[in-house]
């Protein structure tokens, strides 16, 4: 893990809900019951954007950017 660990965490968080969602709407018996792909598909990216974000706290040398 990189030295940003609450947006990584964050990042995670995000994409594994989206996931979670899809799965649950798909085993779900209900036909009526479709996956949201336009949300799923933002919060996976919202997720990566977390990921590689770096934390307020964080200098540059502590994150590898210099």
């Amino acid at each position: 893990m990189n030295a940003s660990w609450r947006t990584t965490i964050a990042g995670i968080a995000a994409i594994v809900a989206a996931i979670c969602g899809v799965v649950s709407a798909l085993v779900d018996n209900n036909p009526a019951t479709n996956p949201d792909w336009a949300t799923t598909i933002a919060a996976i990216t919202a997720g990566l954007g977390l990921i590689s974000a770096r934390d307020n706290g964080v200098t540059s040398e502590d994150a590898g950017a210099k």
